[in-house]
């Protein structure tokens, strides 16, 4: 068994005295891991950091076998991770979220969506609602996404304001408007198409509450885990 992928590096840990089994996110393979021979040494530890783009290759005798990674660095991003706090809590953010998704499962959008954010994690202006965007993404990925295309009471797609916490789906503010202190807030920015602009930080902030509560709801309590450090940091960061 053997393929070739270009994978964004998210986590990394020792496996003997030279080796590392290298997690990475693959564009048409998903999360795979591998063993990286001599992944320690001086030459391979800058390449094998989370938020580094790689072409991989990997090869085993049979597909369930964890297999030999062969890296190699197409776009290392150290230095600009390390340039802030919030850019390193981000990383952690979006390596955490991917590690959510099975193992090997494709998921080609969610690679393409980390890796503009990894690219733009310095920028605190544009990555804190690419992070709103990815979160919202990997719920729909984990088949428990959110329809914010229409009020789930009238029909209407205009002044679409609130999110049913039960249902999951928007609630325009006439509709919404007895029963708005039990909506979450739907920030507009969600239902625009151009996911690079800046948005106001309190936006920021109701779309984390919105995600991060069907996260909590859908997906960490029924594993019986709880949310990642990396995601409290990130918001304490903003």
């Amino acid at each position: 068994m053997e393929w070739r992928d270009e994978a964004l590096v998210i986590g990394v840990r020792r496996h003997g005295e030279g080796s590392v089994i290298a997690e990475l996110m693959t564009r048409a393979h998903g999360r795979h891991l591998g063993l990286v021979r001599s992944g320690r040494s001086r030459s391979m530890q800058p390449v094998l950091q989370p938020g580094n783009s790689v072409d991989a290759s990997w090869r085993a005798r049979i597909e369930e076998h964890l297999g030999l990674y062969s890296i190699e660095a197409l776009r290392l991003r150290t230095s600009d991770l390390m340039s802030s706090s919030q850019a390193l809590h981000g990383i952690g953010l979006v390596s955490a979220l991917l590690r959510l998704l099975p193992e090997r499962e494709p998921h080609a959008g969610l690679y393409e969506m980390a890796q503009i954010i990894v690219e733009r994690l310095h920028e605190p202006s544009i990555a804190p609602a690419l992070l709103v965007r990815f979160e919202m993404a990997l719920l729909v990925g984990l088949g428990f996404g959110l329809d914010l295309s229409e009020c789930a009471a009238m029909g209407a797609r205009e002044d679409l304001v609130y999110v049913s916490p039960k249902s999951g789906r928007a609630v325009s503010r006439t509709a919404g408007a007895p029963w708005a202190e039990r909506l979450l807030p739907l920030p507009d920015f969600l239902n625009r198409d151009d996911p690079l602009a800046d948005v106001a930080l309190d936006c920021v902030r109701e779309g984390f509450r919105l995600t991060g509560y069907f996260l909590e709801r859908d997906i960490f309590t029924p594993r019986g885990t709880s949310m990642p450090e990396a995601r409290p940091a990130y918001l304490a960061s903003l």
